[in-house]
């Protein structure tokens, strides 16, 4: 597992198309896996779910993507990496969850 947590400013709806657009275009292998939005009292919650093949570790490995706003300018950003690794009771490789947290501090920086 890895985790990036961060505080952005911007249009919320431009920031979530540019991570989706982002994750989905750096990888052939990369996918949508589910997504979930919400918004009350003007607080606005996006969770995105992607997947992508990691060839350094022969494995697939998810992302998840919590994007939170309430009636403030700041976006609160939380991605957590899954899977990538091989062992069965501890993770031996996690390269293939760097790479995928890398690409979003791409995108987002």
């Amino acid at each position: 597992m890895a985790k990036l947590e961060k505080t952005l400013t911007g249009d919320f709806t431009e920031v979530l198309r540019k991570i989706e657009s982002g994750i989905l275009g750096g990888s052939v292998s990369a996918s949508l896996e589910g997504s979930s939005d919400f918004s009350y009292r003007g607080a606005r919650c996006a969770v995105r779910v992607f997947e992508r093949y990691s060839a350094m570790g022969s494995n697939r490995v998810s992302l998840s993507v919590t994007l939170f706003q309430n009636e403030g300018k700041e976006i609160y950003l939380s991605a957590i990496t899954a899977g990538g690794s091989q062992a069965l009771f501890f993770k031996v490789n996690t390269f293939g969850e760097e790479a995928f947290l890398d690409k979003l501090r791409e995108i987002i920086e």
